[in-house]
């Protein structure tokens, strides 16, 4: 209820009123722009004042919430307005845009255009440039024809300035370049001036060594003959006139000449030499020699090193000869030993020296022949004719073993590639020795092998070994004596094949030494036959064959040794099938006469060596065989004679024979043992007298035995089937037991 007192409503409506702000004051809100008096100072009085400020109040909240929209409204709309504006300058800009897009793409198409225009000129432009430059290039090697020219006629062009080798560079490469391009316009006259002014070049560097080589030489020979004037005016005051008796100092186009100390030698002709000739062709040879693979080049090298190889054998020719000379005075071995050092120590320097300057230049390949053949040939000339006169194998051995072995083997084989020059001399040398040696070697075999005459002394078998074998000496053994006692058993024949097989062994080639020995051989066998029957006639037909037999032996055994072939094929020309077609052409038909055959026949003196031994022990077995039971084989013979006889027509029986009659069976025993006690003893004696070793003189006896005891066994079984018991008990037969017994105690 309302309280209709003022005072009640008033205080009631200003309590609302305070309610209604704190309500605005907590929802935020401030009653702003209400004119008159506030909201909160309003003294409601009534209940239309109340209404009526309900609904002011109630239009104030209205009011004051809807002006945010407003306001935020607003907002939208100077936004939008913006946005709208934006737009319009956004539509400009891009109308803009498109203007300058078009503007680009034109002006784009314009500056590419250009860009092609000029990258098209700057091609053309460089193409040109090439084009320039090439024909430059080709034209700059014919443009060097006049500068070179003008230079070589000017006489700038020295051979020793250090142009001149860049120039023959430039000039080898435009004979190169105008001969590889033969279709420019007059490349074949330029071709050949340029050759002629390369032919001068050449020519002027061919002079330059050559005059170069003949100044340094100058020098050297000049310093040579102040060393020998030196020389021989030290040695005047010590020898005087000896010097030029013994021949340290010879005249010579009215001149003393002294020869060189050994130490003068290498400082004046290498080291002296060297350092004339150095400064001026070291630079230019190592040059042409670079160049040399072009043929014009190794002419010129080849010419410069025959320039040099005379040179030099101008300077050490005649000093080489004076040494060989001075070694010539000694005796041969030591004139081939020396001689052979000093060539090698020569060919050692001389082959440093063409090293030096022809660095890369194969010296091996001969182009120091034309200096080391006549100096190696001065050796060859000093010894040929001092070996051609010789007599002695000894001698002619000594030099082949000197030069085979120490020299070629050894020395030059140690030194190396530097002294391969004196390898062919040296060969040939020792060619020619051995070609001596050769016929002096058949000269002997036919003097003292074929020739030999026999002394008394020689032939006197058996008496010189009873001698040999009573000698006091004989009984001490001792290894020495008995080689010595051996070989004075020798006959002289052979110990001289023996000897001389033994030295030509190893001195000459294996196929000469072949065709020697086999001739040695079938000499020596048929000179000891003759000795052999020599020696029958003198003393018994068995000293012959044990002669023969022991000297055979000798041989064989002596030479089994010697590697070699005792074997020569000789081919002759057999006619005898043409004699019908020259029978034919003689009776004037005609033929055709084949051609004659060629006939080869192998002579091996070692097989025919065998044989002759093998026949002369068969005759010697044989022999004894008959000493000792000829009684017995003749009875044997004549057994077999009787049966082949009865089987044809049936007759007496075998000890009814007068031959076979028991008396006749009994002396035979008796003589068959009689030899056998005698006779075979002194044969056994003689051929242990002969035959000095065991296994020989076994090996000799073994058939003998066979020969007795088969026999002796024939024998006994005749007795036993032909004869009775009573018979063959007369007979004094030696029985096998006993003759075992006699027989090895020969042995």
């Amino acid at each position: 209820m309302v309280d209709a007192r003022p005072g009640a409503l008033a205080l009631s409506g200003r309590a609302f009123c305070w309610a209604a702000a704190e309500l605005m004051a907590v929802e935020g809100h401030a009653v702003l722009g209400v004119d008159g008096p506030s909201l909160e100072e309003v003294v409601l009085q009534n209940s239309s004042q109340f209404y009526r400020w309900h609904t002011e109040l109630e239009a104030a909240r209205t009011l004051e919430t809807e002006q945010k929209y407003r306001n935020y409204a607003d907002a939208l709309k100077g936004h939008l307005t913006s946005c709208n504006h934006l737009l319009e300058k956004v539509d400009s800009t891009l109308q803009g845009f498109d203007t300058l897009k078009t503007q680009h793409r034109n002006v784009s198409a314009k500056t590419r255009a250009l860009h092609e225009s000029c990258e098209r000129l700057v091609d053309e432009k460089e193409r040109l440039v090439e084009f320039a430059e090439a024909l430059r290039a080709k034209l700059a090697y014919f443009d060097e024809l006049e500068r070179i020219a003008s230079q070589f006629h000017s006489g700038v062009m020295a051979v020793d300035s250090d142009h001149f080798l860049p120039i023959l560079h430039r000039l080898d490469e435009c004979i190169t370049y105008v001969a590889s391009n033969p279709q420019y316009a007059d490349s074949t006259a330029y071709a050949g001036k340029f050759r002629q002014l390369h032919g001068r070049a050449l020519a002027t560097v061919r002079a330059k060594v050559q005059q170069v080589m003949r100044h340094a030489s100058e020098q050297v020979q000049a310093a040579i003959v102040e060393a020998k004037a030196s020389s021989s005016g030290r040695r005047k005051p010590e020898g005087g006139s000896g010097a030029a008796a013994n021949g340290l100092v010879r005249s010579g186009s009215g001149n003393a000449k002294v020869p060189l100390a050994e130490g003068a030698e290498t400082a004046l002709l290498y080291v002296r030499f060297r350092a004339a000739a150095e400064p001026g062709l070291k630079g230019l040879l190592a040059g042409v020699a670079a160049r040399a693979k072009r043929p014009e080049y190794a002419q010129l090298l080849t010419d410069c090193q025959r320039v040099y190889c005379e040179v030099r054998l101008g300077l050490v020719a005649e000093i080489t000869a004076d040494r060989i000379a001075e070694y010539a005075r000694e005796p041969l071995p030591s004139l081939t030993r020396s001689g052979c050092s000093y060539l090698m120590q020569v060919c050692q320097m001389e082959h440093q020296l063409f090293e030096h300057f022809f660095p890369e230049s194969d010296s091996d390949s001969g182009a120091l022949a034309p200096l080391m053949d006549p100096l190696c040939t001065v050796l060859y000339d000093a010894l040929r004719p001092v070996f051609i006169q010789l007599q002695s194998l000894d001698e002619l051995c000594g030099l082949v073993d000197i030069l085979q072995h120490e020299v070629l083997e050894e020395q030059l084989g140690r030194r190396g590639d530097a002294v391969a020059p004196l390898r062919p001399v040296l060969l040939r040398t020792l060619a020619d020795i051995q070609e001596r040696l050769t016929f002096r070697a058949q000269a002997f075999i036919k003097e003292e092998v074929t020739g030999f005459q026999p002394k008394a002394e020689d032939l006197d078998y058996p008496n010189k070994l009873v001698r040999l074998a009573e000698q006091p000496d004989a009984a001490v053994p001792d290894s020495h004596a008995d080689s010595l006692n051996a070989y004075t058993t020798w006959y002289p024949p052979v110990q001289q094949t023996l000897l001389c097989l033994s030295k030509l062994y190893r001195c000459v080639e294996a196929k000469v030494f072949a065709g020697l020995a086999q001739d040695a051989v079938s000499s020596c066998a048929a000179t000891v036959q003759m000795a052999a029957r020599a020696v029958g006639r003198r003393s018994s037909s068995m000293d012959g064959q044990l002669f023969l037999i022991k000297q055979l032996l000798i041989l064989r055994e002596q030479i089994a040794p010697f590697e070699a072939d005792f074997s020569v094929t000789e081919k002759d020309l057999d006619f005898t099938h043409m004699r019908d077609h020259l029978r034919r052409i003689l009776a004037g038909m005609l033929s055709l006469p084949g051609a004659p055959r060629l006939m080869e026949n192998l002579i091996d003196s070692k097989k025919e060596l065998e044989k002759l031994l093998k026949a002369t022990c068969e005759v010697f077995i044989m022999a004894v065989t008959k000493l000792t039971v000829e009684p017995m084989l003749s009875f044997i013979t004549k057994v077999t004679a009787v049966r082949v006889a009865s089987s044809l027509n049936p007759g007496r029986r075998l000890r009814e024979q007068a031959f076979a009659a028991p008396e006749r069976l009994e002396e035979m025993a008796v003589r068959v043992r009689e030899a056998l006690q005698k006779e075979l003893p002194a044969v056994v004696a003689k051929m242990r007298l002969y035959l000095n070793n065991p296994a020989t003189h076994a090996i000799l006896f073994k058939p003998i035995k066979s020969n007795i005891a088969e026999a002796h066994g024939q024998i006994a079984s005749l007795l036993e089937s032909e004869y009775t018991p009573e018979e063959a008990a007369r007979v004094p037969l030696t029985s096998p037991q006993q003759l075992a017994a006699l027989l090895d105690s020969l042995c």
